[in-house]
């Protein structure tokens, strides 16, 4: 089975039993139908892990001066940089950004300047774990090792390889230092290494 026999150092796609840590296309999908039932601070936050990939930390720290409404981006301070002020802008749809300043007031808060700077989520980086987690369970995802916000970075990644996205992109977007990191994703099997084999035929 391809990407299961991959060097136990590093990023994994699958865990030392073989089971998938990623989120698939179908569960991405679900997980969203079901953060669109949730308190609307929980759908915007839900809706920014699902279209960036971004890790919860990042997520957190973001103010409304990061929201580049004009530029369509969001734009992350790279926490795993070994030194701050690295950021990296992530194209995100017209849909999160609306709802982003329909919850958040973000252009009223670029206005205002001082509260540009307040973090859109004021929680714990626990009470956020606990929200996520319940989102994926009322999506029906099965419990295994991919059902947590990690897996649904992971399905990020996957499926922007399987959908033809240069990893140079998606190192960019993720904000991986190396590569051959962001490579990994390339791993995937199933429906996604189909669609990417299907580029051959």
């Amino acid at each position: 089975m391809n990407g299961i026999n991959q060097p136990q150092t590093g990023m994994r796609l699958f865990d030392g039993e073989g089971r998938r840590l990623y989120f698939t296309e179908d569960e991405r999908r679900a997980f969203m139908a079901a953060a669109a039932k949730a308190p609307r601070e929980v759908r915007s936050f839900c809706g920014v892990l699902h279209s960036t990939g971004c890790r919860i930390s990042e997520a957190l720290a973001l103010t409304p001066q990061q929201i580049d409404l004009s530029g369509r981006v969001v734009v992350f301070e790279s926490l795993k940089k070994r030194k701050a002020g690295v950021f990296r802008a992530v194209p995100v749809p017209p849909e999160l950004l609306d709802t982003l300043d329909l919850v958040h007031s973000i252009r009223e808060a670029q206005r205002r300047g001082d509260d540009a700077k307040a973090l859109l989520w004021p929680w714990s980086r626990m009470t956020t774990w606990r929200r996520v987690q319940e989102v994926i369970a009322a999506a029906g995802i099965a419990d295994g090792p991919h059902a947590c916000p990690k897996g649904l970075r992971h399905g990020f990644g996957v499926q922007a390889v399987s959908r033809g996205i240069a990893l140079n992109m998606v190192q960019k977007w993720l904000g991986h230092a190396q590569l051959t990191t962001t490579a990994i994703y390339a791993n995937a099997v199933g429906e996604e290494e189909q669609s990417i084999a299907a580029r051959m035929w």
